[in-house]
C-alpha cells in the first residue's frame, strides 16, 4: 500500500457525522477505544510508513522501538504532551540520549503570571476558566514541555481541588507554581513544599488542626496516598502524625486583609485585631497550635515535629516501591514488574529520594522502550487534547480544551477526589470516547486553514498504524478528513 500523497489543506467544514464514525471504528459504540490494546484483532497489513508484517499478541500493529526515531517519539509522547513538527524534528536530530538530558537538565521555565491571581479575595475571587485557561496555555507554548508534564503528574499525585480550597484566596494557583519549581527536587523538600503548601492545608485541613483538636485527615493521606500506600501504617500511626505534625494555619495576603478590613467597615464593625497580612506564600507555623508532648509514631516515641515526622515517613521500606510504582504506571506500562520496581526502587533510595534521578532511570531503562511498552498506556484527555493542539500547531486552543476537559472527565484543578485522576482504560467509555472524537472535528471545523497532512502520520503514529486505520487514511479525499482519521484513531487515543 502506498504512502498516501499530500493534497492541498481545506477546510472541514464540509465534514460529515459519517466521517467522524468511520474514522474511529463506530466510536459511538464505544468500540475503537474500548478495545485499544487489542484492536480490530486482523492481521497486519501495509500502512503508511508501514512494511507489511504478522500481528503480534493479538495487537494490529508491530512495535517499531528498535528504531531510533520511534524511540524518540516514544519519549515525547510519554515525558510531554507530544510535539510540535519543529519539536519532533529537533528531538530526532538530538537522539533520544540528548533528548532525554535536554528535558531532564533543562530548568523549568516560570508561566507569566495570571493576572489577579495574587489579588484574589471574597470580592474579587479567581474565575475557574481562567486559571483553567491559563495553565493549558502555558502547556502549549512553554519551552519546557517536561516540566509542564511532571506538573501535570504532580497534580495528580498530590491532589487538591479549587473547589474546597476556594477560588477567592490564590492558594490554588500558587500550588500549581510550587509544584512545578519542586518537580525535579528530592522527595525530603518535596513533601514539606506540599506538607506547608497553602492549597494543601485547606484541602486535607491541616491549617485547622491543632495539639488540642489534631484533624487526621492529611495524615492519613500523606502516608496512604502520598508516600507509603495502604496497609504500610497502623491507625494509631494516623493519631500520632496528626499531633506531629499540628500548628499550622493558612497564610492572610494583604487583598484578602483588606477585604476583610473593608467588611467590616461596611457592616460597623472593628478591623479583627487578631488577624494581620503574612508576607509568605506558604502555611504560617504557630507554636502555641502545635501538640506538645511525646507520641509514638511509625514505631518510635519522640517529641514530633513537620519535619522529623516527614523525615520518620521517608525512613519506611515501603515508600521508594510506592513512589516508583505511581512514576513508571504514567510514564512507562500500568503493570510494571516486581523486580523492575525494585531495581529502581533502590536506585531512587541510594539517591536520597532525587527525582531528577528517578526519571533518567526510568527513561534510560530497557523497559522503557521494549515492545511491551508500546502504545501500553492510555492518554488523558488533557494529554489527548494538548497533542492535538500541538499536532495542528494551534496553541489558541487553551479554552476550548479547557471547556472541554470537564465532559471528558478531566477538569484541571478539581481532580474527583484525593486520590487524583482515573489512568489508562478508566478514561475510556463510550460517552467519552465520543466527546474525544467531536473535541477533534469542532477544532479541524473551526480552524480558518488547518497545516497540509503531508507525513502528520509518521509524526505523531511513527508510520505504525492499524490496517483499518490505513485504509481510512488511503481513502480520505482531502487533509481535513486526514486530520479527522488520525486525530481521532485509536493509536491517537494511545501513547
Amino acid at each position: 500500500m502506498n504512502e498516501p500523497a499530500a493534497k492541498p489543506a481545506t477546510t472541514p467544514r464540509g465534514l460529515r457525522r459519517r466521517h467522524v464514525l468511520v474514522g474511529v471504528g463506530a466510536a459511538a459504540g464505544g468500540l475503537a477505544i474500548t478495545k485499544a490494546l487489542g484492536l480490530y484483532n486482523l492481521p497486519s497489513q501495509s500502512a503508511p510508513g508501514q512494511t507489511q508484517s504478522t500481528t503480534v499478541s493479538g495487537v494490529d500493529w508491530i512495535s517499531p522501538l528498535d528504531k531510533p526515531e520511534a524511540q524518540v517519539a516514544h519519549l515525547l509522547r510519554r515525558a510531554t504532551f507530544g510535539a510540535t513538527p519543529a519539536e519532533y524534528q529537533q528531538s530526532l536530530k538530538d537522539g533520544f540520549r540528548n533528548t532525554v538530558d535536554r528535558l531532564l537538565e533543562t530548568k523549568a521555565a516560570e508561566p507569566p503570571a495570571l493576572v489577579g491571581a495574587d489579588e484574589a479575595t471574597q470580592d474579587k475571587p479567581l474565575k475557574p476558566q481562567d486559571l483553567i485557561a491559563w495553565w493549558l496555555d502555558w502547556m502549549l507554548r512553554t519551552p519546557t514541555p517536561f516540566a509542564e508534564r511532571m506538573t501535570f503528574f504532580w497534580h495528580g499525585h498530590f491532589t487538591s481541588d479549587f473547589r474546597k480550597v476556594n477560588l477567592q484566596t490564590p492558594f490554588i494557583y500558587w500550588q500549581n507554581l510550587t509544584w512545578r519549581r519542586m518537580s525535579l527536587g528530592n522527595l525530603h523538600d518535596m513533601l514539606y513544599q506540599v506538607t506547608i503548601d497553602p492549597g494543601m492545608l485547606r484541602y486535607l485541613d491541616l491549617g485547622t488542626s491543632t495539639g488540642k483538636n489534631p484533624n487526621e485527615n492529611y495524615s492519613r493521606e500523606l502516608m496512604e496516598l502520598f508516600t507509603m500506600g495502604v496497609g504500610t501504617f497502623t491507625e494509631d500511626d494516623v493519631r500520632a502524625g496528626a499531633k506531629a505534625l499540628s500548628g499550622w494555619r493558612e497564610p492572610v495576603t494583604q487583598p484578602m486583609y483588606d477585604a476583610l478590613v473593608k467588611r467590616a467597615q461596611e457592616q460597623g464593625r472593628q478591623a479583627p485585631r487578631n488577624v494581620t497580612p503574612d508576607t509568605v506564600k506558604t502555611g504560617v507555623f504557630e507554636q502555641q497550635r502545635a501538640y506538645v508532648g511525646a507520641v509514638k509514631f511509625l514505631g518510635e516515641t519522640r517529641q514530633w515535629d513537620t519535619k522529623s515526622a516527614l523525615e520518620k515517613i521517608l525512613a519506611q521500606d515501603s515508600v521508594a516501591p510506592f513512589m516508583v510504582t505511581n512514576v513508571l504506571r504514567e510514564f512507562v506500562t500500568d503493570q510494571p514488574s516486581d523486580d523492575y520496581v525494585k531495581r529502581l526502587a533502590d536506585s531512587f533510595r541510594k539517591s536520597r529520594y532525587d527525582t531528577r534521578s528517578l526519571m533518567r532511570d526510568v527513561f534510560m531503562s530497557p523497559e522503557f522502550i521494549a515492545p511491551a511498552s508500546y502504545r501500553a498506556l492510555v492518554k488523558s484527555p488533557t494529554e489527548l487534547m494538548v497533542h492535538m493542539a500541538k499536532a495542528l500547531e494551534t496553541p489558541a486552543l487553551a479554552k476550548a480544551i479547557g471547556l472541554a476537559g470537564q465532559g471528558m472527565g478531566q477538569l484541571l484543578f478539581d481532580p474527583p477526589e484525593v486520590g487524583g485522576w482515573p489512568s489508562n482504560a478508566s478514561w475510556i467509555s463510550s460517552n467519552n470516547v465520543l466527546e474525544r472524537v467531536n473535541f477533534a472535528q469542532a477544532t479541524l471545523t473551526g480552524m480558518a486553514k488547518i497545516p497540509a497532512f503531508k507525513d502528520a502520520h509518521t509524526t505523531h503514529l511513527d508510520g505504525v498504524v492499524s490496517p483499518a486505520t490505513a485504509q481510512l487514511l488511503n481513502s480520505s479525499p482531502d487533509d481535513a478528513t486526514r486530520w479527522l482519521i488520525l486525530l481521532a484513531s485509536p493509536e491517537f487515543q494511545l501513547k
